[in-house]
């Protein structure tokens, strides 16, 4: 399966506006945003977990990024609320659930081979850093040798610039913003190639926004054989 994977173009996403898709475990479904594979797949997607659903034990060869967006999130190593960032590393594993129902943001299979740190940024944690122009917080949740991940609230109205060495990916968490001839809204998803700087508007209530400058895929990034034949499935 091949879903928005020309890393060369600029691509809007609404999330909002997709049906959910089943996945093969029952009570989990998603919205896809991008996707290279099957069920083993370079995938950015957003997951559903139904009240008391689960998924079996399964490992991430590749890495597994993801952002709990409503809800808690759990795993046998705790229960991550909304507002908690969590990078597990290649060749991490886990058997995730949710009690009470949750809704995560998750990248699969994007991450350098050589990044191995364990993640996780709690509702407020991370780094703050000084603010820009119509910026009114902006939280730093991961900086690597080639990578920023940041939390930020853009004020009323801000006008927002973000030069783009290597490439930019962007989900609206709240409030909207106005980029070229788009308005991206809660859970509109954005992806400039690297040189094509962000040029945004801030709606009348601003927006709150989770990004990442970084290689669209790194070079290094683990390598990937599409096992769309395995019965083993992942988020």
């Amino acid at each position: 399966m091949l879903l928005n994977d020309d890393l060369s173009v600029r691509t809007v996403v609404h999330a909002d506006r997709l049906n959910w898709a089943p996945s093969p475990t029952p009570g989990v479904e998603r919205r896809m945003l991008f996707r290279i594979g099957y069920e083993k797949a370079r995938a950015t997607s957003i997951v559903r977990y139904a009240a008391g659903s689960r998924f079996a034990r399964h490992g991430h060869p590749g890495g597994e990024e993801f952002l709990v967006l409503d809800g808690t999130f759990q795993d046998e190593t705790g229960d991550f609320p909304a507002g908690t960032y969590v990078r597990n590393p290649p060749g991490s594993g886990h058997a995730p659930r949710s009690g009470d129902g949750c809704v995560i943001f998750v990248k699969l299979w994007q991450f350098r081979a050589d990044d191995n740190e364990r993640i996780v940024r709690r509702p407020g944690e991370g780094r703050r850093t000084s603010l820009r122009p119509g910026v009114a917080s902006s939280l730093v949740l991961f900086d690597g040798a080639d990578e920023r991940v940041v939390l930020e609230q853009w004020e009323a109205g801000a006008e927002i610039q973000l030069f783009n060495a290597a490439g930019l990916e962007m989900l609206v968490l709240g409030g909207a913003f106005t980029e070229g001839v788009d308005e991206l809204v809660r859970l509109s998803w954005l992806r400039l190639p690297a040189g094509e700087t962000l040029k945004a508007r801030a709606g009348p209530v601003g927006a709150r926004v989770w990004y990442k400058l970084a290689p669209l895929l790194p070079e290094q990034v683990c390598a990937f054989k599409d096992a769309s034949s395995s019965k083993k499935v992942s988020e």
